[in-house]
């Protein structure tokens, strides 16, 4: 074939395919929220229509007789009818893919997980995966979110009730107090006070696990050693050791130096004593160790409380949550907040805390990097 006979060939399919071209382009745009398997059949159809029209024009242009232009038509017009068909075929099988897709999102917003999507090709196969992962995310959520709710819930209901026991009993001895019947006044008073020191106590720790749960909470960082705050903790803890009949060993105490904010982990290592001394059993020993290792300083609290069931380990920390022993909430548990905010405090410090059964009781470790992070 000649170049001049090249190009009019050229020339000649280019000047059916442009208009189909076009024409198909508007289809499509004007029927973009059509079937998908209509825009498929459309496609093919344009497709067929450019090769139907290049060849009916070579055709015409060629010298063959009518015998043989009658059976090119045929073949033609077979070729396509087939072509269509398949299009069709193929457009139902990826409609349903697409029906299951939409189906699996319809599911994510019931809240359901979606299951996994077979025999689809790579990019919806991909879709459907990213689907999946995003609706187990969302569980995830959901069960999150329902843990904080039913924690909110208890938090509220049981610092009501450590709120309403104090305020009824300063309001009973208030009330004797202006009756007369009262032989102690002072005594009285003293009681009022600690009952006013108990409710001052409680709402000072919700205020400040409000401000770690908002992510407000200031810390400063200044360097000191763990044993001197480790030790100021232990000495003001001692009349309730003593009281509850508690051994605290300190022997493993070592100096250890580390930038922290002395006011925040203060709180947070007394809280782990008094929450030690607290379960532990009368008669026992509470052991208390600091330590250094590369980078990081340990308080490490360890106690003889008898051990912690293993499905309320990961609750320790869940703001809200009390231990329940023998049916019935522990004599003393406070609000829940205690270990809440020893976590919120320890991640503020970019530490954690983690607590594990061992021997005939548990130990809870506060974790803290010795520099400030990023410096």
């Amino acid at each position: 074939m000649s170049p001049h006979e090249l190009l009019a060939m050229v020339g000649l399919v280019l000047m059916w395919a442009v208009p189909i071209g076009a024409a198909t382009m508007f289809l499509q745009w004007r029927l973009r929220r059509s079937s998908i398997v209509l825009q498929i059949c459309l496609v093919v159809a344009a497709t067929v229509g450019v090769l139907v029209a290049g060849m009916v024009g070579a055709f015409n242009a060629m010298f063959i007789s009518a015998h043989d232009l009658e059976v090119m038509w045929w073949i033609v017009g077979i070729a396509s009818a087939f072509a269509v068909l398949v299009a069709v075929v193929l457009g139902i099988g990826v409609a349903r893919n697409t029906r299951a897709l939409i189906s699996a999102a319809r599911s994510i917003g019931l809240g359901e997980t979606v299951p996994s999507t077979r025999n689809v090709s790579s990019e919806l196969a991909a879709l459907a995966l990213e689907m999946k992962s995003t609706s187990e995310k969302l569980a995830e959520s959901r069960l999150r979110v329902e843990a904080v709710e039913v924690a909110r819930r208890e938090l509220v209901a049981w610092v009501s009730h450590d709120l309403r026991t104090p305020l009824a009993s300063m309001r009973a001895m208030t009330e004797a107090l202006e009756d007369g019947v009262v032989d102690d006044v002072s005594d009285y008073h003293r009681k009022i006070m600690a009952q006013s020191d108990r409710m001052a106590v409680m709402i000072n720790d919700l205020l400040e696990l409000s401000k770690i749960q908002a992510g407000t909470l200031v810390v400063t960082m200044e360097t000191l050693d763990l044993y001197d705050l480790v030790s100021d903790a232990i000495a003001d803890l001692a009349p309730l050791a003593q009281h509850r009949s508690v051994v605290v060993n300190g022997d493993r105490v070592k100096p250890t130096l580390a930038s922290v904010d002395s006011a925040s982990l203060g709180q947070a290592v007394r809280n782990v004593i008094l929450n030690a001394l607290m379960y532990t059993k009368p008669g026992t020993t509470v052991r208390i160790a600091v330590e250094a290792e590369p980078g990081w300083a340990t308080v490490a609290v360890e106690d003889a409380c008898g051990g912690i069931a293993e499905l309320d380990l990961p609750r320790m920390f869940t703001t809200g949550w009390r231990s329940v022993r023998g049916g019935r909430r522990d004599a003393f548990s406070g609000a829940g907040v205690g270990l809440s905010m020893v976590a919120g405090i320890a991640h503020a410090h970019h530490g954690n805390v983690a607590v594990e059964n061992v021997h005939d009781g548990c130990r809870v470790t506060l974790r803290i990097p010795t520099a400030v992070a990023g410096v």
